[in-house]
Parts: structure tokens; C-alpha cells; sequence
């Protein structure tokens, strides 16, 4: 009973594109007090988003969830070539990353097929605070990082680690400011990796695309320019991809029930 009521709401939100408690009680069986309950209850979970007050629309991680190109397989086809072409140039490992639940994890990873040597970064979940990959993510989804939950909780992975919540959120900051992250030594000693967003879409900020080298090639000026080309490279996927057409359509939602309320 409760799945289908939600259900309901959800079904009613898309057909209508923007509603309220009062439209959703007009077209349901629903109590005013259990419709605004059930409602706060999805707009907690991003499956529904606030657009003015008392007025409400799909939300953006109901969207993610139901577009058909964001499955771990197809993201792979679409994004392994380029790295697959960056990995040969530079000689280096380049992986793609997702945000899955509240963790980033790397999903795919491409390496030079010319003779050179190479780290390989691994598969699977990196800490949201010591990783390139996913500070990227972080970066750009703050609710993954509330300041309640990470007091104490930052682990040292070496003495590079940044274990105070204030460092991070300065850190976080810099990387919006300047569009990639960096993790140097912090997972691991003499270890380094960059990573970018995959474009600034609602889909392309949960992805991250990145390298990851030795220090003694990944310096400083090498990580800067590595840094500037992944959020290129990232930009471009995402209009390639055609990604950028979510946030056209929440702005011009936006912009409708301004105009409206």
C-alpha cells in the first residue's frame, strides 16, 4: 500500500509536470496530511523537487534512474574510446568513475597499449575525500558530504590525507572554482591522479573521467594541464552525449513557475 501510493504521486507528478499536495489530493484517494507526508518523503529522496513553494516536479535522481543511457555497459561504449585514445597518448591509466548510492566507484579503466609503464588505478569504490575521482563528484554534490556525518570519519590513508572537515570544504571549493581535482599522495604514496566531471549536467556530475601516474611524472605543471584538458574533454562528451538538455528543461521549469507563482 505505501509503494503504491508513492507510485501514485510519482505518476501524477510526471503527467502533470508540476502539481501540488492539493492536486495530487484532487486526483487520488490520498488525505491531505498522508499526501504532504508522502511528498516530503520523496523530495528527501530527489525523487521529487520543490520548483516554487507548495509546487513540485520530478526530480532530478528520478530522471537519472529512468534514463536509458546511464547503465554501467553503455557508459562504457560511449566513453572507453576517448579514453582508450588519451591512455596511448600520455602513456597513462584513465578511468571513468560514477557516483553509486553515496560512494563513487571506478567502473572502467583504459591503459597504454605502447610499451611504456603505467599504474593502474583498480576498480571499484574510492573514498569520497582522498581520491581524485571522487572529489570530483563530491565537488558538485554537496549533500554527499554533510559536515554532521564527517567529524571524525575522514580516515589517513598516508600523512597526505585531508582528515580535517574545514581542509575539505576548502579544497571542494577550489575544485568547482577551477573545474578538475587532484589526489596527490593521498590514497597512496608516490601515487597521483586527476579527474574531471563529465560536463556539468545533472547526469555528467555524477560521472568523473581521470588519470592516474607516479609522482615523478605527474607534477605539478603536468597535473595542471592533465586537470584542463579531462574538463574539456569532459564538456565535450557531455554535449556529444547530448547530457546538457536536462538542465535546459529544469531551468526553463525554473523560469515557468517563477513566472507563475
Amino acid at each position: 500500500m505505501h509503494l503504491e501510493r508513492l507510485a501514485t504521486i510519482l505518476e501524477i507528478v510526471g503527467q502533470q509536470g508540476e502539481t501540488t499536495v492539493a492536486d495530487i489530493c484532487a486526483n487520488s484517494d490520498l488525505p491531505k496530511p498522508s499526501a504532504y507526508r508522502l511528498v516530503q518523503d520523496l523530495v528527501a529522496a530527489g525523487l521529487l523537487e520543490p520548483v516554487s513553494k507548495g509546487h513540485f516536479v520530478v526530480g532530478t535522481r528520478l530522471k537519472r534512474i529512468v534514463r536509458h543511457d546511464q547503465s554501467d555497459r553503455v557508459l562504457q561504449q560511449l566513453i572507453a574510446p576517448k579514453l582508450r585514445s588519451a591512455a596511448e597518448k600520455y602513456g597513462a591509466a584513465f578511468f571513468l568513475s560514477r557516483l553509486r548510492g553515496r560512494a563513487v566507484e571506478i567502473i572502467h579503466v583504459e591503459t597504454p597499449d605502447n610499451g611504456v609503464s603505467y599504474l593502474h588505478p583498480g576498480l571499484g569504490k574510492r573514498p569520497l575525500h582522498a581520491c581524485s575521482c571522487s572529489k570530483a563528484v563530491a565537488a558538485f554534490s554537496p549533500e554527499l558530504l554533510l559536515v554532521q556525518e564527517l567529524e571524525g570519519r575522514l580516515k589517513a590513508y598516508t600523512e597526505y590525507t585531508l582528515t580535517r572537515v574545514a581542509d575539505l570544504h576548502a579544497e571542494l571549493t577550489t575544485i568547482r572554482k577551477r573545474g578538475y581535482a587532484e589526489c596527490v599522495e593521498e590514497l597512496e604514496r608516490g601515487m597521483c591522479s586527476v579527474a574531471a566531471p563529465v560536463g556539468q549536467s545533472d547526469l555528467g556530475r555524477t560521472l568523473s573521467i581521470g588519470a592516474t601516474g607516479s609522482l615523478r611524472v605527474f607534477t605539478r605543471p603536468f597535473r595542471a594541464r592533465m586537470g584542463r584538458q579531462l574538463a574539456g574533454l569532459g564538456n565535450d562528451l557531455s554535449a556529444d552525449l547530448g547530457w546538457n538538455q536536462p538542465d535546459t528543461d529544469n531551468q526553463s521549469n525554473n523560469k515557468s513557475s517563477t513566472k507563475t507563482g
